[in-house]
């Protein structure tokens, strides 16, 4: 690791070089960014994961950097072409993009207009006229390069020959590039238009069939949308700034005289800049306008991912769950508190009155004999029809409504087979909505995150990109959490720091061959669980009702001495300082710090002693939507209804009122002050109560209000941005 990385790191993220060297080693060694952050404080002053991911990040673009770096200078060497002043141009070049200035004039390429006529030995002719000395006419100079034999029939041949190597050496000078580049990030317009002919097929693009606005300026989502429209053949896209100021610009760089050669010069450049560097530079912009837009739904997503799988949890609660439908009926399941299907059955609640008397007396009779605690139903089609029906049975247990998204995905994977052999999609669609009410975080972790249904144009991203980012927002929010191995899935166990699914499966193998773990250590007589691995993964894995207090904690087993040592200083067991606040209250924490052990470690020992194995979600609360509120026509304009956050995006958020269409909060009326950014005032899964500003019921469309003043009426949907997933 180059010592440079270090001080760019400090001036771009504040992180100390001590800092940033501490986490290259812990991240060479394999440690991961959860064990890091709640493990290693000492080593890396307390980063979080937030900043651990962004050095970490950071650190890979440096590296790649100077990978291409290295790639340019052998090739440059190999041509016999590195000169002094290149080897300096490429030592202090920052960006990818200024390496890439740099490198392009002796990049292979195809055969160029430009090449062709230096082959005609053209290139002095280019020279004398671009060095715009006075006296020296072009014309007169090209009658001397007249040669047929070379296909240079005339002056006017030479003369544009000549241009032609001008206009490539212009094209190619790296601080030209940089010079029209910085014009292009600032003042570039992103234009669209509809395609003729076009019209009836991009009708969702309307919105954008003469569009206009400043690039740097235009929202991601926006950009998405833009961009799919032309991947499609339906949008013709162009982002350039003003033609003449961007010719203005070039001339102050390259003019210099006002004679004859200077007039051919002005030809080139304007021929560079239409036939070269225009395109050049456009595509550059659009690929950096890509990524900022990628990066932000990247960032959009997984913020929501992250509120989606930190859910409220019911906890272990004996649930009936049902998975709603109107002509095959409702495949009604039940668990036992651990999740385990203990029966299965269907009832047809929206049939004749003597099937709905046959679902009555079924349900009652389910709910007495599996003592059933909590009754989940799937929000997808006739879910609220379903969700009355048991109402109106009065059975003194609690009724909540679960977003189904991601169901059928997984009640037709691999892992639902796996897990159900015996039994249909519908069994495991309606088993898996039980769950998600019991523990979302465990039930969603089998899911692909993007059939979750809580991004924002996750389809146009960088899927490699997302993959990545969503999957390390899966492992932060599992080892936040913490996992009881005894009882915990393949799939769970596998985001475990420093377990994957090679290893978690060996864990439930081991398990359901030994049966429950006792101790953590235990986990050391897993096939192939080695001593690094144990080390990265034992702190996030609880066995509680084991043999060691403290294994059900997020103590970790390197601390467990520690821990002893105070109990024993203070005269009492680990179980009696676990259970007694006022023994813990004596503990003089300076004493026990040392090399490995610093205050930032004692600091979170005490607060895990205090909760020991605490769940950092909140208390769950049942939700319920309006009574009587079950479609689009029971709507009315100005009413106030309770809702659920489900999506947020960049231009609002979508709010599930109960009526299998959710409706789009706009920006505007997430408040009744200016935001700038939705998941600054609502996340996914927050409580809200929503006004009806309109009712589309043709689209199938809601328009809401959160604001308390008087909002504006008529809201535009027609875009491509007002849609959940355009």
């Amino acid at each position: 690791m180059k010592e440079s990385y270090y001080s760019t790191i400090e001036l771009e993220l504040g992180v100390a070089p001590a800092q940033t060297k501490a986490l290259v080693v812990l991240l060479a060694e394999g440690a991961t960014i959860p064990f890091i952050a709640r493990y290693r404080k000492e080593k890396t002053g307390s980063l979080d994961e937030v900043a651990i991911a962004a050095v970490k990040d950071r650190l890979e673009e440096l590296e790649l950097l100077d990978a291409r770096r290295d790639a340019i200078i052998k090739s440059l060497n190999e041509q016999e072409v590195l000169t002094p002043e290149l080897s300096t141009a490429l030592d202090t070049a920052r960006t990818m993009a200024q390496l890439e200035d740099i490198y392009l004039p002796f990049r292979p390429k195809r055969r160029t207009r430009a090449m062709l006529a230096k082959e005609k030995g053209l290139a002095g002719l280019a020279e004398k006229i671009l060095s715009q000395t006075n006296g020296i006419d072009p014309f007169e100079e090209a009658r001397a390069y007249i040669d047929t034999g070379k296909g240079i029939e005339d002056i006017s041949a030479a003369l544009s020959g000549a241009r032609d190597i001008m206009a490539e050496q212009i094209a190619e000078d790296a601080d030209i590039r940089a010079a029209l580049r910085k014009l292009f990030e600032k003042e570039s317009v992103i234009r669209s238009e509809v395609y003729t002919g076009a019209e009836e097929k991009a009708a969702t693009y309307r919105d954008y069939f003469h569009w206009e606005e400043l690039s740097s300026k235009t929202p991601s989502h926006r950009i998405l949308a833009i961009f799919r429209g032309n991947r499609e053949a339906l949008l013709k896209v162009s982002i350039r700034p003003d033609g003449n100021k961007a010719l203005a610009l070039l001339q102050t760089l390259v003019c210099r005289g006002d004679n004859a050669c200077t007039e051919q010069v002005r030809m080139a450049l304007t021929d560079s800049y239409k036939r070269l560097l225009s395109p050049s530079m456009e595509n550059e912009i659009r690929a950096a306008l890509k990524t900022r837009a990628d990066n932000e739904a990247i960032r959009v997503f997984a913020t929501n991912l992250k509120e989606l799988l930190m859910a409220s949890p019911l906890g272990g609660k004996r649930v009936l769950a049902i998975d709603p439908g109107f002509r095959t009926g409702c495949k009604v399941v039940c668990l036992d508190s651990l999740g385990v299907l203990v029966h299965h059955d269907v009832i047809y609640p929206t049939h004749s009155a003597s099937k709905i008397r046959d679902a009555q007396k079924l349900l009652v009779k389910l709910i007495k004999r599996y003592a059933i605690e909590a009754i989940a139903i799937g929000n997808g089609t006739a879910g609220r029809e379903t969700e009355a029906f048991v109402r109106t049975l009065d059975l003194e247990v609690p009724v909540v409504m679960v977003n189904e998204n991601g169901a059928s995905v997984y009640s037709a994977s691999a892992v639902a087979r796996k897990e159900f052999p015996d039994h249909d999609v519908t069994v495991r669609g309606a088993v898996s909505i039980g769950r998600r009410l019991m523990d979302p975080l465990s039930e969603l972790v089998k899911i692909d995150p993007k059939a979750i249904g809580v991004g924002q144009y996750q389809h146009d991203v960088d899927q490699a990109k997302l993959k990545s980012k969503l999957d390390d927002v899966v492992m932060s929010c599992v080892n936040a959490v913490g996992v009881e191995v005894n009882t915990a899935s393949q799939e769970l166990l596998s985001y475990v720091s420093g377990l994957g699914e090679s290893l978690a499966g060996n864990i439930v193998a081991y398990r359901n061959e030994h049966g429950a773990f006792r101790t953590r250590k235990d986990l050391k007589k897993v096939p192939r669980l080695g001593s690094k691995a144990y080390e990265l993964s034992a702190g996030f894995l609880r066995i509680r009702n084991g043999n060691h207090p403290l294994d059900a904690s997020a103590v970790h087993p390197e601390r467990y001495s520690l821990v002893e040592q105070i109990a024993q200083d203070l005269g009492c067991s680990v179980p009696e300082l676990i259970r007694d606040a006022s023994i813990r209250s004596r503990i003089d924490l300076l004493r026990y710090v040392n090399d490995s052990a610093g205050m930032p470690t004692l600091v979170d020992i005490i607060a895990e002693l205090a909760k020991p194995g605490r769940d950092p979600r909140e208390e769950f609360e049942i939700f319920s939507f309006a009574q009587g509120i079950t479609g689009l026509d029971d709507l009315t304009i100005g009413m106030v209804l309770p809702g659920i956050v489900t999506n947020v995006t960049r231009f609002g958020a979508f709010v599930d009122i109960g009526v299998h269409v959710d409706g789009l909060v706009h920006i505007s009326q997430l408040a009744d002050r200016f935001v700038k950014d939705p998941s600054c005032v609502v996340k996914v899964n927050q409580k809200v109560t929503a006004r009806v500003l309109d009712v589309d019921q043709k689209r199938g469309r809601i328009s809401l209000t959160l604001r308390t003043t008087s909002p504006s009426n008529g809201l535009k949907q027609s875009s491509p941005e007002h849609r959940k997933e355009a």
